[in-house]
């Protein structure tokens, strides 16, 4: 495809997906994001914002020496510091890109940047350059972009393409946009800007007003040649365009788009699971392309169509996005080296022979609870055995809940507390609170919980529970998941792992310090 044709994908979940309250990532886990975004063939993978804490150095550059095939970026304000931290971080990428941003509405240079105009200018130009010394992949960022004076813009961007940028991407950082103004803004800037030609021009959309996709795929049709995205629409506030809606927008609508992305959307499917079970942020039934009510139909009439001729309701098969009905054929009696070969077939890859073995036993034990075993069920054991670490203060022992008609649920509950096995027990209003009241009057957390979600992993009486607690300790939130057949232990799992990220967090910085 010429420069023309192609769509430039930029996934940015591990950056601004990043930024949704609870939504912190391990080094790990954005290694196993990163890996999964490769094999959807994205071009270019956001993997944070490397100044931010030592913890998101070491995830860029994790991310950076795992994948060969794609672009790794780091984020970095237009300070010295951010981009020679960047660079460090990038080292080891087989291609690597530095994404430097500072905003050039009057209301952020006014408000949060305290500079003139021709300051902001100045910083845009000098850190374009000093990007220069790490790689000649250099992109940036006029932050709300969307707001800000046409002629400084034009400005902006032409300098900035001189310094050495090859891309130019244009935030929507607040959503404020309408799509037709969106994509008119695009166009007027790439007829207006006289180097033009001498980089690739990209959007970047929030969703506050319910228009990422909308003003992203406008802008594309005005000549934006890159889409920043994120898995499932992850994101700050309302989140970011999904990325899975333009890549099935674009592909489906051929007769309009001038472009292809390029990319293996049969893989989509995968990585929405994955993102959604390592954030614990569940996919609603009815979103589109991903959503378990995507290619449902209950209406009788859309029932007949569909059964006489798929296109009469569907505008692309569920199978093009990785819809299927795929289960692992494994029981209790399969091996090692059956059970090694499925993950690798999922993309699932384990450092260690000790890592394969814990995993390997918690197949065994789930394998005894259920009669079929889904390659979903694989995903959340996987993720589970990530969610543990040696490291961790607060083990769950054993669990004893009685709920009976007519009486208090009464919860016994024995933890491993930095070495010691305690015991507790308590009642609630049902099992589960029981359970939580039971953990407190151990641990006396100080938390407050703002979100307590089940989720069912696959179909069946039988089938895995997948919990997710949201706590909050002074104004630090987390994520804790917990996966099991039994729904109070998914339940005491989950909030145990959100009290050993709150009580014992890693040491970063919030990541909406880098806010594009």
């Amino acid at each position: 495809m010429s420069i023309n044709d192609k769509l430039i994908i930029f996934d940015t979940t591990l950056r601004d997906g990043e930024q949704s309250p609870g939504a912190s990532m391990t080094r790990d886990e954005k290694v196993r994001i990163s890996r999964a975004l490769e094999r959807m063939r994205v071009d270019v993978i956001e993997a944070g914002f490397p100044i931010a804490s030592p913890g998101d150095f070491e995830a860029v550059q994790a991310v950076a020496r795992a994948v060969r095939e794609s672009t790794v970026c780091g984020l970095a304000r237009t300070l010295d510091g951010d981009i020679d931290r960047a660079g460090e971080a990038l080292k080891p990428a087989a291609s690597a890109r530095i994404h430097t941003f500072i905003a050039t509405s009057p209301v952020h240079m006014k408000k949060k940047l305290r500079m003139e105009p021709e300051q902001v200018l100045e910083q845009a130009v000098h850190a374009v350059k000093r990007a220069g010394r790490y790689t000649d992949d250099i992109e940036f960022s006029p932050e709300d972009a969307g707001r800000s004076e046409f002629d400084f813009l034009c400005r902006v961007i032409e300098a900035v393409i001189d310094a050495g940028a090859t891309t130019v991407n244009l935030p929507a950082t607040v959503g404020y946009n309408l799509p037709h103004q969106f994509g008119e803004l695009i166009r007027r800037l790439i007829e207006h800007v006289p180097n033009s030609d001498k980089a690739i021009f990209s959007v970047h959309c929030h969703n506050d007003l319910g228009l990422a996709v909308g003003n992203s795929l406008s802008a594309v049709l005005n000549g934006a040649r890159q889409v920043e995205c994120t898995i499932n629409g992850l994101g700050e506030r309302a989140g970011n365009a999904a990325l899975e809606e333009i890549i099935m927008t674009v592909q489906t609508r051929q007769d309009i788009f001038p472009c292809q992305t390029g990319l293996d959307a049969t893989q989509i499917m995968t990585c929405s699971r994955l993102v959604s079970g390592i954030t614990g942020f569940a996919v609603q039934p009815n979103k589109a392309i991903v959503g378990a009510n995507a290619f449902a139909h209950e209406s009788g009439i859309h029932q007949d169509g569909v059964l006489k001729s798929r296109e009469t309701y569907e505008i692309m098969r569920a199978q093009d996005v990785g819809w299927t009905a795929n289960r692992i054929v494994l029981g209790k009696h399969s091996g090692r080296n059956a059970f090694r070969s499925r993950l690798k077939e999922l993309g699932i890859e384990y450092g260690s022979e000790e890592d394969l073995n814990d995993a390997f036993s918690r197949f065994k034990e789930l394998a005894d609870k259920k009669h079929e075993i889904f390659d979903e069920d694989i995903q959340a054991l996987v993720t589970e055995s990530g969610l543990e670490s040696k490291d961790d203060w607060l083990k769950l022992v054993s669990l004893k809940v009685c709920s009976e008609t007519g009486e208090t649920p009464h919860a016994s509950i024995m933890l491993w507390m930095d070495g010691t096995e305690k015991q507790a027990e308590c009642s609630g209003s049902g099992p589960v609170d029981a359970a939580f009241r039971a953990i407190e009057e151990l641990v006396n957390s100080g938390t407050e919980l703002q979100l307590y979600s089940v989720n069912n992993i696959t179909s069946g009486t039988d089938s895995q529970g997948e919990v997710t607690v949201r706590l909050q300790k002074g104004g630090r939130i987390v994520n804790g998941h917990g996966a099991d057949t039994d729904i109070v232990i998914a339940s005491a799992k989950s909030y145990i792992n959100a009290i050993n990220k709150i009580i014992k967090p890693e040491s970063r910085a919030h990541p909406q310090m880098g806010d594009v």
